[in-house]
């Protein structure tokens, strides 16, 4: 039985391999059994120990083993009339290869006299299937940075987010001639890749572009083209599994026409429906069909016109037929306004007074209005291209978590950008929801994200598309805690401290503490304290009243741990330890300590305390004082001190700017706005049972000083006088500078 001439269903691909490791090429043929042969140079190979050739079933390898220089050839894999070359390009090991435009090429292709390109992209020509490269080349002697390249199809579409298995972007730096090589490789072409593409090179300085077309012609036929395959049914492959459930009988699913079922329906129905049949761009179908007009049935050139809408599956093809009341008549086609010329792709028919235009391989870029014109008379329709169902390629699985978990459901798709959506036990999950559910996209890959899950989660999950749906069931199970040191029974003298302490294993559990099952609420001798996985119930002072059962109850959890405080009265008095309150400043060796602020901002003094039991702080400020004189060399510092004895001090409160905490290690004390009379010396006092403690603070507000005083002229001369004046009252924080 003679070999088709479309044997491989899986070709070899040129590859880059460094010298001195494998080379493996791979193919696979249509059927199995094939005999095939490889070649190098036109050669053909033979098993050896440097060329391995096996197969497997329709599998078929060719393995080279420690690649040299001179395996640096062209090979090519022959099944019947079937030939298939590629390419291997060996590199030293660590040295890529540098592709070099040749000199002869330089020679061909103009040097462009303004821009930065040495040389330009090209026109090309590739036939389907086929691999081709587009090669620019960039000066760097004149360019103060690397530049960048960014290659676009049409206007917009930057090819940059498109690279993958049919398209690959190179970019290397050639130091012998001293230029920068861009290369964009298009790999196993497409009819749809045809068009116009750009090229642009920008640096820090400079800026260049080129506008270059690529031309994908249908593949040449062969002698022995199997005329089987020409006949090959096109439409979507059956599934054999499927019609042996059903008895082998197949049943052809109606056409459904979306575009009729769209004019029809409500406004409210149309995103249910587009999402249904695949319908991307809905509100460009929807003024489409809006400018659809209804031509007259009567006319002197059409027997009959085009209909309104066609529509057609991406891939297959379409005819659109007119009838002529003339059958000698000349027709044009038109698409988007411009004259369709004639191509493998598309196909005019005269059949007596038919006219009929067949587009095959139906894309993306077919969708578009259609004409057919006879002199004055035209005859206009739409032809929707309709992508094929967006299919789940991987399910949902189900999930077991705990509360507070985080969930992520993941489902693949067969398209890239595919819309999907989501729901939870029949109820779709919409964008309001944000903040609860979080919706991802990576290429294929969907995302369903919840961060904290709770037992409101659980239910079943669905994920859909046009073509299917995946449904994965989310189950929420309460947390396992451990109890690593549970509270334990206390008995306690009178004034003595009583603590509870328990630890769990989940420092975010909160609870709560209960005294013969009533809450307990905090109060100045009771303290409730929860610090990571310790919770302390800590009682002071205990009385004969606290003799109770007591339990900490976790949140959201099935446990109590309780114990017993049992009070034990003693009649002999007993005195606690006592330590003398103590303020510690770090600036103790001055006196009195200087804080300086700018007015306007914050003052803030913390205070390092200490004392057992915990001493009481005061604020004062000792009454305002009248600031010395600058010049007044006299004024020494006894004087100071007994002049604040004179003065005596003022309380200060919690009202207005002035702002007081205390705490037991530190006292904190805070002005909002720092204003001029805040100036003075603050004084903090601790006392408590074991005796007290004070400390000085001076508070110096930097602020604008006074003018000085109004100058005096005490002598006058026939060309001079003696002017003088004092200094201002309020020199603004800082000492008056003498000149």
């Amino acid at each position: 039985e003679p070999v088709p001439a479309s044997a491989f269903i899986k070709k070899p691909k040129t590859k880059d391999v460094s010298a001195g490791s494998t080379a493996v090429f791979e193919a696979e043929t249509e059927k199995m059994g094939i005999k095939v042969k490889w070649q190098q140079n036109g050669v053909e190979l033979a098993t050896s120990e440097k060329y391995v050739i096996k197969s497997e079933g329709n599998k078929h390898f060719l393995i080279i083993n420690n690649v040299g220089k001179e395996d640096d050839a062209t090979y090519a894999i022959i099944a019947g009339s079937s030939k298939v070359k590629f390419e291997l390009k060996v590199t030293e090991p660590g040295k890529p290869e540098v592709p070099i435009l040749p000199t002869e090429a330089q020679k061909e292709i103009p040097v462009d006299p303004i821009g930065i390109f040495v040389t330009r992209p090209q026109d090309g020509e590739v036939a389907i299937g086929g691999n081709i490269t587009f090669t620019a080349v960039v000066a760097s002697e004149s360019l103060l940075k690397k530049p960048t390249a960014k290659w676009f199809k049409g206007k917009w579409m930057d090819l940059g987010s498109k690279v993958g298995k049919h398209l690959q972007l190179h970019e290397s730096y050639d130091r012998t001639n001293k230029v920068y090589v861009f290369e964009m490789n298009i790999i196993d072409a497409k009819p749809t890749y045809a068009g116009g593409y750009r090229c642009e090179v920008a640096t820090k300085d400079k800026f260049d572009s080129c506008n270059f077309t690529l031309v994908v012609h249908e593949a040449p036929a062969t002698a022995d083209l199997d005329i089987r395959s020409t006949f090959r049914r096109t439409t979507k492959t059956l599934d054999v599994a499927q019609l042996l459930k059903n008895e082998g009988k197949v049943e052809s699913q109606p056409e459904v026409d979306v575009w009729e079922i769209l004019r029809n329906a409500p406004a409210s129905e149309y995103e249910k429906i587009a999402f249904q049949y695949g319908i991307t761009d809905l509100r460009g179908m929807l003024k489409r069909l809006k400018r659809m007009k209804k031509e007259e049935k009567k006319s002197t050139s059409f027997q009959k016109r085009l209909d309104p809408a066609y529509q057609v599956d991406k891939g297959q093809k379409i005819k659109l037929v007119v009838e002529l009341a003339n059958p000698d008549e000349e027709v044009k086609w038109l698409k988007n306004g411009q004259e369709i010329q004639v191509s493998g792709r598309y196909i005019f028919e005269s059949m007596g007074n038919k006219r009929i235009l067949t587009i095959n391989h139906c894309s993306l870029a077919d969708d578009a209005a259609y004409q057919c014109v006879i002199g004055e008379e035209k005859t206009f329709t739409e032809l929707f291209v309709r992508e094929p169902p967006i299919l789940i390629t991987h399910a949902l699985e189900d999930q077991v978590v705990t509360v507070g978990e985080r969930v992520e459901f993941e489902a693949e798709v067969s398209e890239d950008g595919a819309t999907v959506k989501w729901e939870k036990d029949g109820v779709e999950l919409t964008r309001e929801e944000a903040f609860k559910y979080r919706f991802k996209k990576d290429g294929k890959k969907h995302y369903l994200i919840i961060n904290e899950s709770t037992k409101e989660d659980n239910g079943h999950y669905k994920v859909k598309t046009n073509g299917g749906e995946s449904v994965a069931e989310l189950i929420v199970q309460e947390k396992k805690l451990e109890v690593y040191q549970s509270i334990a029974d206390l008995t306690v003298k009178a004034r003595d401290q009583a603590v509870f302490k328990c630890e769990v294993s989940d420092e975010n559990v909160k609870g709560i503490w209960l005294k013969n099952g009533k809450e307990v609420i905090p109060n100045n001798r009771i303290k409730i304290s929860h610090i990571g996985r310790i919770h302390k119930l800590t009682i002071d002072d205990v009385t004969p009243e606290d003799e109770a059962d007591y339990s900490f109850v976790p949140q959201g959890f099935a446990y109590n741990l309780s114990a017993h405080l049992r009070f034990l009265e003693i009649k002999i008095d007993f005195v606690p330890r006592q330590e003398p309150p103590k303020i510690h400043l770090d600036c103790m060796s001055q006196t009195p300590d200087t804080i300086i602020v700018v007015a306007g901002n914050k003052l803030r003094l913390d205070v390092p305390i200490s004392g057992d039991p915990v001493p009481e702080v005061i604020w004062q400020k000792i009454n305002k004082v009248t600031r010395p004189h600058p010049q007044d060399k006299n004024f020494s510092p006894q004087k100071w001190s007994l002049l604040l004895k004179r003065l005596g001090a003022a309380a200060l409160n919690h009202e207005g700017r002035v702002h007081i905490e205390t705490y037991e290690d530190h006292c904190v004390f805070t002005i909002e706005g720092a204003e001029k009379e805040d100036e003075g010396i603050y004084r903090v006092a601790v006392k408590n049972p074991a005796g007290e403690d004070t400390a000085n603070i001076t508070v110096k507000v930097i602020d604008i000083p006074d003018p000085p005083e109004a100058p005096k002229i005490t002598d006058v001369g026939e060309d001079n006088c003696i002017v003088q004046w004092q200094p201002p009252k309020y020199d603004g924080g800082q000492p008056i500078l003498e000149l």
